[in-house]
């Protein structure tokens, strides 16, 4: 007979399935070569091995008995050495091991209906090792076809958590660091659109046939991962949401210090199959053990006991791998999150080091985004917008698919009063990783912050529902209560019960704020007021943020008078604020706060922050400048020369 296109290898148990393939390949003018006699099992037949070698495809199908059956197992080693196997599943089963790695066609459904979408993949799968494609439904497209269709615009990539097909239970963090390092390659593309990983790598198991759906997702790349020693083998395939075509699929075998090089190839290969402009490559080799410890300590977490650690181990792995670039962003990272909790005077050591991490990485990798994102949280929280910009300007071109970085990106534009084009930001964030609590977080904070009063609040009772450690959540969602004047709810988020549990930390002064609010009577606004100017002539300084409050509970020209006999920000005291949000602008710009802005002397203020100076040089005005009841441009005028306070000075 003619070299067959498929050789079917099989049970004969389950030879009435068996037919089932046979038949429906027939009926698309498919040569089928099929065995139907029994095997003895004494050799191996010489016209079933010619049959196999010459075959275009093998398919075998994968069933309870087959991956048991010694004849199935060696024909298809033989298949995959020719580089024709085509594996299906068609009863749930365990695979043999040194086929776990192969994208293997899920059939356990199928009865025969050749209109099933599976039923249509596998076919257009088969047809492209035969080399009889052909356009139809399912049939697997060129390249070249893809790229053509694609629409950049629409392209949603989930990338999944790869499974971890090692032994040992412990690998499941190098599975998930390596699918988490190959999702970063991938965002590095310039138009494709990325969900974060909080959110897809919620989607394991079971649970991965749901990731397109519940994320809105276009394509997923998936995969497995299998680590013994120093080698480790990696599968991957990208398939299509809608139609689930598999788009493309591979699988490589490389010693660990190759790690990077096979994520880059993997990275290319999305590229290729949606049409994507990947920014370079950095397909350098790695020490796997400095590896190892990267992947340990490159998450961001906000438990003081865990950033210590993950700064001993990711130092550790650039110690051992001095060129390990990510290490080195991760690290700044990390030891950003460990200097907000530290007192303003003994931070120079720790800028030192940070600036240190930032330099060395951006040396090895000028595009990298934690490097970048470190670089903008050093500077102070005001005084320099202007080198603020610069950074974010940065971040715009290089961070468009990290969802932490678009969240500050966010945050940063928020600081400086364009609070509409915060929330645009932000709410792009949140599309990319929906699961996500800080893109959730931040999202709520700015939808409020905007004036946004009934949807935010509705976003942040669902943020401290889900994390409620969360304290700046707690306590924005405390305000916000407060400015709705829903007491109950306040009285529950306050309750000194749940605030055990869930401190408020350095945000506790929120509970003295909505008191005021709540029972503003002259005897409280005094004692208030006398609090403030006690701190004033002890410090010499005071947060911005306080002439905020002040004035809204109607001390409008105290606040300003205070004001003019206060430095702004830090003292390098024990009274100083802590934290990420520590003097930062902000609640300045804040919808539900009008009363200080309303006032020509709040450009004063702006102007001593450096916001002035912003404003005048990029003419990115403040949302606030078309609604406040004066010319704001003119008054920024006036103030154009007014001296900054010089941050802890």
């Amino acid at each position: 007979m003619t070299n067959p296109d498929i050789f079917l290898s099989y049970n004969r148990e389950d030879q009435a399935m068996a037919k089932l393939y046979a038949d429906a390949f027939a009926a698309e003018g498919l040569n089928v070569w099929w065995d139907t006699a029994l095997r003895s099992g004494e050799a191996y037949d010489e016209v079933t091995e010619a049959a196999l070698r010459a075959a275009k495809a093998a398919v075998v199908l994968w069933s309870p008995r087959s991956v048991v059956s010694r004849w199935v197992r060696a024909e298809a080693t033989i298949a995959d050495r020719c580089k024709t196997l085509v594996p299906v599943t068609i009863e749930a089963c365990e695979r043999p091991i040194m086929f776990e790695l192969t994208q293997t066609a899920d059939l356990s459904h199928w009865t025969g209906d050749t209109g099933d979408r599976a039923w249509v993949v596998l076919l257009g799968d088969v047809r492209r090792f035969v080399g009889k494609e052909r356009t139809a439904l399912g049939a697997m497209p060129s390249l070249a076809e893809v790229a053509a269709k694609a629409e950049p615009a629409e392209t949603l990539l989930a990338v999944l958590p790869f499974d971890n097909l090692s032994s040992d239970a412990e690998m499941a963090y190098f599975s998930d660091g390596v699918s988490d390092d190959i999702l970063g390659r991938i965002m590095r593309g310039s138009w494709l659109r990325v969900i974060g990983r909080t959110s897809s790598f919620q989607f394991r198991g079971a649970d991965k046939p749901k990731a397109a759906a519940a994320l809105s997702a276009s394509h997923v790349l998936d995969g497995s991962i299998r680590r013994a020693g120093n080698r480790v083998r990696i599968a991957a395939h990208l398939t299509e949401a809608k139609g689930g075509t598999t788009l493309w699929a591979d699988k490589y075998d490389r010693d660990l210090e190759d790690i990077f090089a096979v994520q880059d190839e993997i990275s290319e290969a999305i590229a290729d199959a949606l049409d994507a402009a990947f920014f370079p490559a950095k397909a350098e080799k790695v020490d796997p053990v400095a590896y190892d410890l990267y992947l340990r300590g490159k998450d961001v977490d906000l438990n003081p006991e865990v950033i210590q650690k993950n700064i001993e181990l990711l130092e550790a792995a650039v110690k051992l791998e001095p060129d390990l670039a990510d290490a080195w962003g991760a690290l700044a990272v990390q030891q950003h999150f460990a200097r907000v909790l530290v007192p303003w005077s003994q931070r120079a050591p720790l800028d030192a080091r940070i600036a240190a991490c930032v330099q060395r990485c951006l040396a090895l990798d000028p595009g990298n985004v934690n490097a970048t994102s470190a670089e903008l949280y050093q500077l102070q929280p005001f005084g320099d917008f202007l080198g603020q910009h610069a950074k974010v300007e940065r971040l715009k071109q290089i961070a468009q698919n990290s969802p932490h970085a678009l969240g500050w990106l966010s945050y940063f534009i928020e600081q400086v009063g364009r609070t509409s084009e915060a929330l645009e930001w932000a709410t792009r964030a949140e599309a990319l990783d929906p699961l996500s609590y800080s893109a959730n977080a931040i999202h709520a904070f700015t939808l409020w912050r905007s004036g946004a009063f009934e949807k935010g609040l509705t976003e942040l009772t669902r943020v401290v529902d889900n994390w409620p450690d969360d304290h700046q959540g707690l306590a924005t969602l405390i305000l916000a209560q407060a400015h709705a004047g829903n007491w109950a709810d306040v009285d529950r988020l306050i309750d000194p019960a749940r605030l055990a549990q869930h401190p408020l930390r350095e945000h506790s002064v929120v509970v003295e704020m909505v008191a005021v609010f709540r029972d503003p009577t002259p005897e409280i606004l005094q004692n208030g007021l006398g609090t403030v100017i006690d701190s004033i002539e002890q410090t010499g300084h005071a947060p911005a943020e306080l002439f905020l409050w002040l004035a809204e509970v109607g001390f409008v020209d105290e606040a300003y008078a205070l004001l003019d006999r206060a430095k702004l920000g830090p003292s390098g005291g024990p009274m100083d604020m802590l934290g990420n949000t520590a003097y930062r602008t902000h609640m300045l710009f804040a919808a539900a706060y009008t009363n200080h802005r309303a006032d020509p002397r709040f450009v004063k203020l702006c102007a001593r922050l450096g916001l002035v100076e912003y404003w005048l040089a990029t003419q990115k005005w403040p949302d606030c400048a078309d609604t406040v009841p004066y010319d704001f441009r003119a008054e920024c005028e006036t103030y154009r020369d007014y001296p900054k306070d010089v941050f802890l000075a």
